[in-house]
């Protein structure tokens, strides 16, 4: 697929989705930039933001499988991955597939569950395999997995270790909608209390298998100048060494944001990456990666302050 047809592929997203949601424009382009960049997206919101919808919708606009896991307290890692199971008929295990596999993961309220049950998720998150009793099964190119949280409710909940929110390409914070789009959501959703059925909305499939594979193959031969590079190099290591920071971003989160700026850059119809596009994503790329020195949080300074601070304070190249 050609430029053209990614930045058009986009806006149909943007529009068949647009039948269902009213906004979210932003967290829409992150996904699809995750997608095609074989990234993770982290949606942090409150109650009743339209998470669990967003991703459903998104999965059937781009004709992918969808899959929900609810996690909770007590929930398995075999109830994640699935597990091999003896047939009587045929004196054989037979492999009996968990909700993983799929092609979108809906990974609703992931910090609700156990670090053990998290963890099941690191092989899938970052090779796109799941191994079971030494059997590596492939999960595909397109598996991605979107996973919510919910920032204002902490009792029993356990937050993701630092190695699971590595594996996330993007956070992305939902807030309250505009007046506007509020009101516009009542006019749409207000005749009912439950959630309605996607299917309802009449959203078409602006994209297949085929077609996305042709636009990770363009991705892939997005130019990323010398400067760039720099660039993102020079802002990575500029959240190890600023006082606000106890820790800062992996080299992981180097080689992410390279990837993500070249499928932003092609979303925008260009075939090179210029320092904007990073400095794009350069929030809502590091916002997790990053742990706050206790300095700061005394302050009161939080982690979108300070990757603002290093974003203004690192030279871009012209």
């Amino acid at each position: 697929m050609d430029l053209d047809g990614i930045q058009g592929l986009g806006e149909r997203i943007r529009g068949e989705v647009g039948k269902a949601i009213v906004g979210q424009g932003a967290a829409l382009d992150l996904m699809f930039a995750a997608l095609i960049s074989h990234g993770h997206v982290l949606l942090e919101g409150v109650p009743g933001t339209a998470k669990t919808m967003l991703a459903q919708c998104f999965a059937a606009t781009l004709s992918l499988d969808f899959g929900r896991i609810q996690f909770t307290p007590d929930l398995m890692p075999g109830d994640v991955l699935g597990t091999n199971l003896f047939d009587f008929k045929t004196n054989e295990f037979k492999l009996t597939k968990g909700p993983i596999f799929t092609q979108v993961l809906l990974a609703d309220e992931i910090n609700r569950t156990p670090p053990k049950t998290q963890a099941a998720l690191l092989e899938a998150m970052n090779e796109r395999t799941v191994t079971i009793d030494g059997t590596s099964h492939s999960l595909g190119e397109s598996f991605v997995v979107i996973a919510t949280q919910n920032p204002i409710e902490h009792h029993g909940t356990y937050p993701l270790p630092e190695a699971q929110l590595d594996r996330f390409l993007f956070k992305h914070i939902l807030d309250y909608p505009s007046r506007d789009d509020e009101r516009a959501i009542v006019v749409r959703h207000g005749h009912k209390a439950t959630m309605p059925d996607i299917k309802s909305f009449g959203i078409e499939p602006a994209a297949d298998a085929a077609a996305l594979a042709g636009v990770r193959a363009t991705v892939a031969g997005i130019r990323l100048a010398d400067d760039v590079v720099d660039y993102i190099v020079d802002l990575i290591r500029a959240t190890r060494e600023h006082p606000s920071l106890q820790f800062g971003a992996s080299p992981r989160a180097a080689t992410m944001l390279a990837s993500a700026a070249r499928a932003f850059a092609a979303m925008q119809g260009r075939d090179y990456v210029i320092p904007d596009d990073v400095k794009t994503l350069a929030l809502p790329a590091l916002r997790h990666r990053v742990v706050l020195a206790p300095g700061a949080e005394i302050e009161g300074l939080g982690a979108d302050q300070v990757i603002a601070q290093i974003v203004e304070a690192t030279a871009a190249p012209r």
